[in-house]
């Protein structure tokens, strides 16, 4: 006989006040309204947490909803065929979740003034009917689960908690099938899927997701981040030459002018330790290390893709595959053979990844003005060419038959195992992207990376390395948005945010 005592059903909703919907004119308008719903929501769950931890009481559920952003058009209106993003394909009604729109607001503007200009529609703010896990509604890295050991009913009796049926990939994979009378997706990412990134990225990279600028820098290097750091520490403390400041894993800040930073920079490091030099308006550089491997890049690019960066490109070091290749010598990707696996369910391997014209001149520009080379004498230290990423680091072990035979068959110039991850998720999420690697050894030609050999290619190679990035990257934070975010990027029927 089942003795067990089992508690009776909550049959009481507690819910903030309904908001009724409203029709904006202007994105700074909706934003605003966006944020007054977010912030009396998420303080609602918060404030109802606490009340729960308080008083023991466990007699109702509590529950409060995302805002959500959403037109109508009934035309098939004929917008500049220049951009990129910033209008929908078709007649009908788009509709996107939205969380933080503190962090995002100039982004929201900026893509509903755009719409609303294209279209000359009004913007639709109201409540939606996504409910917002409890965990979402505090900062990131607030500890819920040791709090309630003492509550006689499970969390997710009494609130919402995270549900990863409403976090997937599906809108951005161009998989995802509205049901019939459901609005058509506006955003590439619903604000649970946002929110879980949001707090995944303080977790992996130890600072917080608004020190994350719109242009990123990976690597797979320690090395890489140290000239970073020095170089930008030395930058603080002469004035910042156009960057207002410095972060540095656990938040430390170097503001410009200062020499040492507020705060103490973590001991111990996180995963991939995230870098920042920041300027007022977010077009500074972001550099992460992402170690070594395919899983690594996927899943610190599956993230910060939710910022929506303008750019990301990877520095690194690779195999050279051409006897006339050099230790030292530049790798720019214009094509990429994906060996890595990880991308495979979400971007079969058949999907071409272009090369953006945009990001491959600034590269090799920034080649050209740190090594003062051109011309023929540049391509004698740089080749453009095919980068193949593979997700086995000892391939060299076993029967090298089939690995070589398809990286000659491919043209393959160089070998690595992140580039075409990162190249591939850049592809996925419309985020435009580029790779220049390094050769540091070449095990088709016995010229394997060994320790003394390592140590003064490091010493030689990182600085004029990271120079060259750092360059290419304020080329391109220089050009208009609207040229960065390329038309080759986009689908048939795409999400009308960038």
């Amino acid at each position: 006989m089942d003795k067990r005592i089992y508690p009776q059903p909550i049959e009481i909703v507690a819910s903030p006040d309904p908001v009724e919907p409203r029709d904006y004119t202007t994105g700074e308008e909706a934003v605003a309204a966006l944020r007054t719903i977010y912030e009396r929501n998420t303080a609602f769950l918060r404030e109802a947490f606490q009340h729960v931890l308080n008083t023991g009481e466990v007699d109702r559920r509590y529950r409060a909803f995302y805002p959500e952003v959403s037109l109508s058009t009934s035309s098939f209106a004929h917008v500049d065929s220049r951009l990129a993003y910033g209008h929908v394909a078709a007649p009908g009604t788009y509709a996107t979740t939205i969380t933080r729109p503190d962090l995002f607001e100039n982004y929201l503007i900026t893509q509903l003034d755009l719409l609303i200009r294209n279209h000359g529609v009004a913007i639709t703010v109201a409540e939606s009917k996504m409910p917002i896990p409890l965990h979402f509604a505090f900062i990131e890295n607030t500890y819920i689960e040791g709090a309630v050991q003492q509550l006689s009913r499970p969390l997710r009796d009494l609130f919402d908690v995270p549900d990863l049926a409403t976090m997937d990939d599906d809108i951005v994979n161009g998989t995802y099938e509205p049901a019939p009378g459901e609005p058509m997706p506006l955003a590439p990412f619903t604000a649970p899927r946002i929110d879980y990134s949001l707090h995944r990225l303080t977790h992996y990279t130890a600072t917080k997701p608004e020190h994350f600028q719109n242009f990123v820098l990976f690597t797979n290097y320690q090395f890489y981040i140290d000239e970073f750091v020095a170089y930008a520490r030395e930058l603080m403390a002469s004035g910042g030459g156009g960057y207002e400041s410095f972060v540095e894993p656990g938040n430390a800040i170097t503001r410009a002018g200062q020499t040492s930073p507020e705060g103490t920079p973590l001991q111990r490091l996180p995963q991939m330790p995230a870098y920042h030099l920041k300027r007022s308006d977010h077009s500074g550089i972001t550099m992460v290390n992402i170690g070594v491997g395919p899983s690594n890049a996927k899943t610190i690019t599956d993230h910060i893709a939710v910022l929506r960066p303008h750019a990301w490109l990877m520095l690194g070091h690779c195999a050279g595959l051409r006897h006339s290749q050099n230790l030292g010598d530049y790798v720019l990707a214009h094509a990429y053979l994906r060996q890595d696996h990880v991308l495979d369910d979400d971007l079969p391997i058949w999907v071409p990844l272009p090369a953006l014209a945009e990001i491959q001149v600034a590269l090799q520009e920034a080649v050209a003005e740190i090594t003062g080379l051109s011309g023929y004498e540049l391509k004698r230290i740089m080749r453009t060419g095919t980068v193949a990423t593979i997700d086995n680091r000892n391939w060299e072990l076993r029967d090298q038959r089939g690995p070589v035979q398809r990286l000659s068959q491919s043209c393959s110039i160089a070998l690595d195992m992140e580039s075409a991850t990162i190249a591939a998720n850049g592809f996925r999420f419309r985020v435009p992207y580029g790779t220049l690697l390094c050769v540091s050894d070449k095990p088709l030609h016995g010229e394997l990376k060994l320790p003394g050999m390592a140590t003064d290619f490091y010493k030689r190679q990182v600085a004029q390395h990271l120079k060259i990035g750092i360059r290419a990257v304020e080329k391109l934070a220089a050009m208009p948005v609207e040229r960065l975010h390329s038309r080759k990027l986009r689908s048939f029927a795409e999400t009308a945010f960038q």
